[in-house]
């Protein structure tokens, strides 16, 4: 089966945290402090396999997590950071940040790689709090955490050629008789619930990859019947080939058939409609087929000229008779398909404004936040002052002189004072309270 999105878990590893020792030799008094520093976490890093089709190992996988950093050694030793974790995912894999929605990744080319998930940075260790008036410093780093994701993985098939079209119009027949593909074909709506792949090689020798998209209905564009899922897979497509029932074997029209899905295609990205397409005529052996065909190139005409493409720089836009059942005007269709490929642009994805591929980085975090709450106690939160807090040794003054710097420095008295607070009150870092004075 066909897989084309997965929602997994990842996490980067935790820096290793900064070790508090002092050396201890014989012959040698007041050593001084020798805590090495953590190691880094292991990142989270996506490759595209070439060989990759499917995202169905993420169906039995869920949770992927990479190795902490080691904790720091003595004699200053660093401890060993933890190794990177690959994940491995097919071309054309589309990685979003589950809550926000954000993309993070859009792994398109052959062996690219895309770290994803930072690992936490080891946590220094005492040696460098050493100072000429702070001698014997009692206190060192925690590695930071890593970062974690729920992540949504989206596969958009990497087809040169699109068939698109009602159900049942012949695209599953039409793309088994110019490819060795082998889909599911019968006389009923949505035999094809997932994309069939074809390589098509035209009489040139040239050859190109065809994808069966499965049929689209009207609304498919907010999602009705499997709308989106379909819809998908033509955003990358260079070429689309509208498949038509010239016959109305279903009592359709063959021209408002045509017109219904390209309001689709608008509807779900205005860019798609201007995708060039071919029109395959379809089913010409059925009656009616002529006469609908000399209504429908008359309507054809006048839309062409209505939306700018009757001069089109690639060709595009011609209607070619077929009967895919016998392969009947197939090879004419795919001799022209193939001419005008090379013409054609790669098609980078379409993406909306909304949508951003972005660099995720740690850095950009708020260091902290702070709620006041119902019983006056003014909360701070936040991955880096958290990380501070467990580094502190509340029972050592030095410790707390270094951690009180540290809070006035980032601008978190600043911000305590702005929100009205007043000496003697409780401020909560986590596990941590404090007394407030200024």
């Amino acid at each position: 089966m066909f897989i084309d999105r997965a929602t997994i878990y990842v996490k980067s590893g935790d820096g290793g945290h900064g070790l508090i020792s002092f050396r201890h030799e014989k012959y040698i008094a007041a050593g001084g402090p020798d805590g090495g520093d953590g190691g880094n976490g292991g990142n989270i890093i996506f490759e595209v396999d070439p060989g990759a089709t499917t995202l169905a190992d993420f169906r039995y996988k869920r949770k992927y997590v990479a190795p902490n950093g080691d904790r720091g050694g003595a004699n200053k030793s660093t401890g060993k950071s933890g190794s990177s974790l690959i994940i491995k995912v097919p071309q054309g894999t589309l990685i979003k940040e589950k809550n926000s929605g954000r993309i993070l990744a859009d792994m398109v080319d052959i062996n690219e790689r895309k770290v994803i998930s930072k690992g936490g940075k080891g946590g220094k260790g005492n040696m460098h709090f050493a100072t000429a008036t702070r001698q014997v410093p009692n206190f060192a780093r925690a590695g930071l955490p890593g970062q974690d994701f729920d992540l949504i993985l989206e596969l958009k098939l990497l087809a040169d050629v699109g068939l698109v079209g009602f159900p049942n119009v012949g695209k599953s027949t039409l793309l088994s008789v110019t490819t060795g593909a082998k889909p599911e074909i019968a006389d009923y709506h949505f035999t094809t619930l997932t994309p069939n792949l074809g390589v098509v090689y035209d009489i040139e020798g040239r050859g190109f990859v065809m994808a069966d998209i499965p049929g689209l209905i009207e609304g498919a564009s907010e999602g009705i019947g499997l709308g989106h899922e379909f819809l998908r897979h033509i955003e990358r497509t260079r070429l689309i080939v509208h498949v038509i029932d010239m016959a109305g074997s279903e009592g359709r029209d063959p021209f408002d058939d045509f017109l219904k899905i390209n309001k689709e295609l608008e509807l779900y990205n205005p860019l798609l409609a201007q995708r060039p397409q071919l029109i395959a005529a379809n089913k010409m052996d059925m009656d009616n087929a002529d006469e609908n065909l000399v209504i429908f190139k008359k309507k054809m005409s006048d839309w062409l000229i209505e939306n700018g493409h009757e001069e089109d720089e690639f060709g595009a836009w011609k209607i070619f008779e077929i009967c895919a059942a016998i392969a009947h005007g197939t090879r004419e269709l795919m001799a022209y398909t193939g001419s005008i490929l090379s013409k054609i642009p790669v098609t980078p994805l379409v993406l909306p404004e909304n949508e951003i591929v972005v660099d995720y980085n740690a850095e950009d975090e708020v260091m902290f936040e702070v709620n006041v709450e119902e019983d006056g106690v003014y909360n701070v939160t936040g991955k880096w002052i958290k990380n501070i807090s467990e580094s502190i040794n509340l029972q050592d003054n030095e410790s707390l002189q270094y951690f009180q710097r540290l809070i006035k420095k980032i601008g978190l008295v600043n911000e305590l004072e702005n929100l009205g607070i007043n000496d003697g009150d409780t401020v909560r870092i986590y596990d941590m309270e404090l007394e407030f004075y200024r």
